[in-house]
């Protein structure tokens, strides 16, 4: 996809607006690393460290949200221009919804710290954190690159994540269920696990817009929906 504008500040303020999107899509990236490495360490000034970080993300949405409303005010534009400046706050509110996420465990790090976290279930939750985190990164790579194939790979993988939620969820409400002693830590870790699982679900908002973007279309296929958490029945002999 390439763009000519006559007025070279116009192109300039549209990269920027893209400079903005990685760096802001960086620091959420980074900020759920963090959140979850507190998590597994029970550390709790890096948990404050990443609550107090979200705001720099907030900042972020705002600049670039100001940004796109002037830019739309001054240049009026039109067809691809339009959807590159709508997208780029699509794309900003999900980032800035996904640094949300990352605080919310963070959060959680400060009911649960001390407390002795099963190894088996952080295996599980430290595998979707990594393909939550590699998927958004593809995404935004795919923006960059305006690659709608690598969008329509990270739309197709959000399956995967919505298993191992799946599957986490089953192992959780086992071992509430085993032990009631265990209900505190595994409800906080159930959240947290919920939480990646949006995460995996605003990566995919993100990479139908890189679609969008591209080929001012929408993806035909149906949206892949994995999370089947709200049918699942336990039993004590599963």
């Amino acid at each position: 996809m390439t763009t000519e504008h006559i007025v070279t500040s116009y192109e300039d303020e549209l990269a920027s607006l893209d400079s903005k999107i990685a760096q802001m899509g960086g620091l959420t990236e980074t900020l759920v690393a963090q959140a979850f490495d507190a998590l597994c360490k029970g550390d709790v000034a890096s948990a404050n460290n990443v609550i107090l970080d979200d705001a720099k993300i907030d900042e972020f949405e705002l600049e670039i949200e100001e940004q796109a409303v002037t830019m739309i005010a001054r240049r009026q534009p039109m067809a691809l221009d339009l959807r590159q400046i709508m997208v780029a706050i699509k794309i900003t509110s999900d980032l800035e919804r996904i640094g949300d996420l990352g605080k919310n465990i963070a959060k959680r790090v400060l009911s649960i710290h001390s407390e002795s976290q099963p190894i088996q279930l952080m295996h599980g939750m430290k595998s979707m954190q990594d393909l939550a985190l590699s998927q958004l990164k593809d995404v935004l790579d795919a923006y960059a690159e305006r690659n709608t194939e690598k969008a329509l790979a990270v739309w197709r993988g959000d399956e995967e994540i919505d298993a191992i939620y799946n599957s986490l969820f089953r192992e959780l409400l086992t071992y509430m269920m085993e032990d009631p002693r265990n209900i505190g830590l595994c409800t906080h870790l159930l959240f947290c696990a919920k939480n990646l699982e949006r995460i995996g679900d605003h990566t995919t908002n993100i990479a139908e817009n890189v679609h969008y973007l591209v080929l001012g279309t929408n993806i035909s296929e149906a949206r892949p929906k994995g999370d089947n958490t709200s049918r699942m029945l336990i039993n004590q002999d599963d």
